[in-house]
């Protein structure tokens, strides 16, 4: 298997989600998670993982940079 990207998900408010969409000819949510604030979590694209969809305040982490996602105020 080729080496696969990672990226790092902070959460810099309670309640962020972070859901995994499936690769293929139908684009579907397979997995979600919660994160409160100060979590982090590690994640994998895969196979069956071709997109993450983080809904909240976060900072992502990856080999391209770092993006922060939420609304600013």
């Amino acid at each position: 298997m080729a080496e696969t990207d990672y990226i790092i998900i902070r959460a810099e408010e309670d309640g962020v989600h972070v859901i995994g969409l499936t690769r293929g000819s139908d684009t579907k949510f397979h997995h979600s998670e919660k994160l409160d604030s100060g979590e982090v979590m590690i994640a994998q694209f895969t196979e069956h993982t071709s997109a993450m969809k983080i809904r909240g305040k976060a900072q992502i982490f990856s080999a391209y940079g770092a993006v922060e996602s939420g609304k600013k105020k």
